[in-house]
């Protein structure tokens, strides 16, 4: 007997302070750890500074290019049909393909050291809009899954 559905109620998130932008104010949500919003917001800010120094455009533009261009629109989910466990994939829609790009963004910053932070979420925003890079390569990684696992869609509706 399948559980009830129930809506989830979403949060209303403020634009940041510096570009007005809430796809910004996310991102800065997403980098900060242990509640050091400040910090989140300076690391986000210098990086965008990089960004613009390095590109000669605008550093809300170039992101939000990032962040279309390594959004999926494809995933795969994990479905029990009769005692197996298939890989179906499912279309991704809205805030969920922003929150899959930029947790994919944090991790791949995460990852690497060597340099100061906002350094690396810089080449990675700049990865990003040039298609390359390890969140570029997350997204293509879920659309082969998706592709591979193709077979088991008509699961979906279950």
């Amino acid at each position: 007997m399948p559980r009830k559905k129930t809506k989830v109620l979403q949060r209303h998130i403020q634009p940041d302070r510096k570009y007005d932008s809430v796809l910004v104010q996310r991102f800065i949500n997403k980098v900060m750890q242990d509640g050091k919003k400040l910090k989140a917001e300076r690391i986000v800010y210098d990086a965008f500074e990089e960004v613009e120094r390095r590109t000669n455009q605008q550093a809300l533009e170039v992101f939000q290019q990032a962040i279309e261009n390594a959004a999926p629109s494809l995933e795969v989910k994990s479905r029990r049909v009769g005692g197996a466990n298939y890989q179906v994939p499912f279309e991704v829609h809205g805030n969920r393909r922003t929150h899959l790009v930029l947790m994919w963004m944090v991790q791949a910053v995460r990852g690497k050291s060597g340099q100061p932070t906002s350094q690396r979420i810089a080449d990675e925003i700049i990865n990003a809009y040039n298609e390359t890079g390890d969140t570029f390569k997350k997204k293509e990684d879920s659309h082969r899954m998706a592709e591979a696992n193709r077979a088991f869609a008509h699961l979906a509706r279950f």
